[in-house]
């Protein structure tokens, strides 16, 4: 078992910074208590993590979740004051080991003091991340986590995770809850050390001098340093039959689409690690949503970034953020993992697959919810030019090794789709039922785009 990350000094700022406030009051209460948290210090650095324990549920909150006060079936927070903050998530301290459970929360608004309606917040976020055999999949700051989700400016909180019943949660494509669907008593407690996740993005940073010129460095062959935006290629559409013959002369490469850099959407240098890692090459794209939820404006996309990038890193452990491509709501495309939007970056994004793919995530949550179309779009665009610049045809096939995960052992030889679901490389519902439906659109486009069709 991998040891976790120590966040004593985190756990212990919690107690402070957390006050818990009554239960009497009921949920839809639009009443803000009295202040009772200090603000910020000006000298703190922009954005913030803090860690909150979660303890054993009794009395209303037990009785509401339909479960006896039993701390290894059912833990959480009572409704409290905290710091402003716009993503949670929470984490445990064994990176193996897997929530088989319901985790909600509910937060109150800073602009009008209404508290929210129960959220869910997905619990399978296990297979994202990095491959097992790689320096990042056994680091030693790793820990379990559930996804983040997206919930804006708040600064109350109210959370309760409840461990599943025998075959409740089933069909995630483990042992473990094949044994639960067949009636067996095997379903496993809650993982030890929940903590609440709460993160405040911050503004956008003046970051360190020497890692914000390294990772604004290595796309010099598109941008110049410190540029916020790499600008899109004109497009090279033709007749048929003019693509055809000039495809003769040119490889199949789609014009680069317009991508903001991290320098653009505000991403803390300071906080990844200083050296990039590359695979061989791109023969794959897998496509994923965030599960953070549909709650976002695409102006607060940069905030949601930068929410996502201080959890993978502060809080789940990893070295950078997980993917190397992110797209928002209106199509906008966005650098991920530091190294270099043309280069082969190695990605934590499909646990067992990340070795020569790349992972592009759309923000939001699209299990019922159908992906804007613009998103789709933008999704065609880059892997047009992405893929063509490893030579890759975006509507063929490509096999790739298991680094291992729970649906194909370690070594075995897939077959994919050129750009394929997150599900398809591990048994998760991941990018959603909606999305993932889009993807062969993506496909058809995305050849277009590269003179193919």
């Amino acid at each position: 078992m991998r040891a976790s990350l120590a966040s004593t000094i985190a756990v212990a700022c919690a107690a402070a910074l957390a006050l818990p406030v009554t239960l009497a009051a009921p949920a839809t209460a639009t009443a803000r208590p009295a202040a009772t948290v200090p603000p910020p210090q000006r000298d703190e650095p922009p954005g913030s993590t803090r860690s909150l324990p979660l303890g054993p549920l009794d009395g209303p909150s037990a009785r509401a979740f339909g479960t006896a006060a039993d701390p290894s079936r059912a833990q959480g927070l009572t409704r409290r004051d905290v710091r402003p903050f716009s993503l949670v998530g929470v984490v445990w301290d064994d990176p193996e080991a897997v929530l088989r459970g319901t985790v909600q929360v509910r937060t109150r608004s800073t602009a009008d003091g209404s508290w929210s309606p129960w959220q869910d917040v997905e619990t399978h976020n296990e297979e994202h991340g990095a491959d097992p055999a790689t320096a990042e999949g056994t680091a030693r700051t790793l820990r379990g986590s559930t996804a983040p989700l997206w919930v804006g400016d708040s600064d109350g909180v109210e959370v309760r995770v409840r461990a599943a019943d025998p075959g409740e949660d089933a069909g995630h494509g483990t042992e473990e809850g094949a044994a639960a669907a067949d009636g067996g008593a095997r379903t496993a407690p809650l993982p030890a050390g929940l903590r609440l996740e709460l993160v405040d993005p911050g503004a956008d940073p003046e970051t360190g001098a020497a890692a914000a010129r390294a990772a604004s460095a290595v796309n010099r062959a598109y941008a110049p340093e410190g540029a916020t935006v790499i600008e899109a290629e004109p497009d090279r559409t033709a007749p048929a039959g003019v693509r055809a013959a000039a495809a003769k002369k040119q490889p199949f490469i789609g014009p680069r689409p317009r991508i903001v850099t991290r320098k653009g959407w505000g991403a803390d240098e300071r906080m990844r690690e200083k050296a990039f890692v590359y695979t061989k090459t791109i023969k794959a794209a897998f496509v994923h949503h965030s599960a953070t939820g549909n709650n976002y404006t695409c102006a607060q996309a940069p905030s949601v970034l930068r929410s996502i990038y201080r959890y993978h890193v502060k809080s789940s452990g990893w070295r950078d953020f997980g993917y190397n491509f992110a797209v928002d709501k209106c199509g906008t495309i966005y650098e991920g993992r530091a190294g270099g939007v043309g280069k082969p970056v190695l990605g934590a994004h499909t646990l067992g697959f990340n070795t020569n793919s790349m992972g592009v995530v759309v923000l939001g949550t699209f299990t019922n919810s159908a992906p804007p179309a613009a998103a789709v779009t933008a999704v065609s665009r880059l892997t047009a030019w992405k893929l063509g610049l490893h030579g890759i045809n975006p509507e063929g096939t490509q096999t790739l090794v298991s680094g291992g995960g729970n649906r194909y052992k370690k070594g075995t030889k897939v077959r994919f789709h050129t750009i394929a679901g997150h599900r398809d490389g591990f048994a998760t519902d991941c990018p959603g039922g909606r999305l993932y439906g889009k993807l062969g659109t993506a496909r058809a486009s995305s050849a277009k785009y590269q003179g193919r069709r």
